[in-house]
């Protein structure tokens, strides 16, 4: 059975940092892509960045280039998101997610509709 269990959301201040992490069990990391995406209260849910460990492929909304990164340790069942400079704007619910792979050539990969499997949530709050 798959499962995604995200920690790591909390309360911060406008430029500081956050590192969300995805434990995944019941299937294997490199078959599938891992994503992250958030929803703000009144907002639709935003891919912000999804991952493929098979090969390393990464994409990330344009609202959070050179400052979010995802990634994973070799070894390990668990995908992280790593949140430098953050701002207001970011302040959501973050969910991790996976979907099978591969993808249809020009998929939109952090289109929530290829993900079956989603986690729980964490909220990120930011302040200024």
């Amino acid at each position: 059975q798959v499962q995604l269990v995200e920690s790591g959301g909390g309360s911060v201040q406008a430029g500081e940092s956050l590192r969300l992490s995805c434990a995944t069990s019941g299937f294997t990391l490199d078959d599938y892509a891992i994503a992250w995406f958030r929803q703000a209260p009144g907002k639709e849910r935003e891919g912000v960045s999804s991952f493929r460990t098979k090969d390393g492929s990464i994409y990330h909304a344009d609202s959070v280039k050179g400052r979010f990164t995802i990634f994973s340790l070799s070894g390990q069942n668990t995908v992280y998101l790593q949140m430098n400079n953050l701002k207001p704007e970011d302040t959501a619910v973050y969910y991790c997610a996976a979907a099978r792979q591969p993808f249809k050539r020009g998929a939109n990969w952090l289109d929530a509709a290829h993900y079956a499997h989603w986690g729980q949530g964490t909220q990120v709050t930011v302040s200024s």
